[in-house]
């Protein structure tokens, strides 16, 4: 898998939520000002040369779908980013948001309760 760049992932972002469409849906989903069809159809075809999206053809038309799950995109992005930013070490991450993002309390509480309930449900 690659990165996206950020114009490819924006479009990725509304195919996921789509599920299943044609380029007039990924259009009608970016907003005002409309980009142009031939640019978001080609990002889409490129979309397609890299795995990320499939079709299926209806003649000269084509619907798009998925190939990669949203949430397998963002396992990968988010163990670049870790690896990038953090020297790969996920608790660096951790140090990082508490000195950085002035969390609540109640935030540090419930991080760590997720913690503990992954940890459980990880254990053999």
């Amino acid at each position: 898998m690659e990165t996206l760049t950020k114009t490819e992932e924006k479009i990725m972002q509304v195919i996921w939520d789509l599920k299943r469409g044609f380029v007039k849906d990924v259009i009608d989903r970016l907003g005002e000002p409309a980009p142009p069809y031939n640019t978001v159809s080609s990002l889409i075809r490129i979309l397609e040369k890299k795995g990320f999206v499939g079709y299926k053809a209806y003649g000269k038309t084509h619907e798009y779908f998925p190939l990669i799950s949203k949430l397998a995109y963002r396992s990968f992005t988010f163990r670049n980013f870790v690896a990038n930013y953090f020297d790969g070490a996920s608790g660096n991450v951790l140090s990082f948001m508490l000195e950085e993002q002035d969390l609540s309390p109640e935030e540090i509480e419930k991080a760590i309760r997720e913690i503990k309930k992954t940890k459980t449900d990880d254990a053999p």
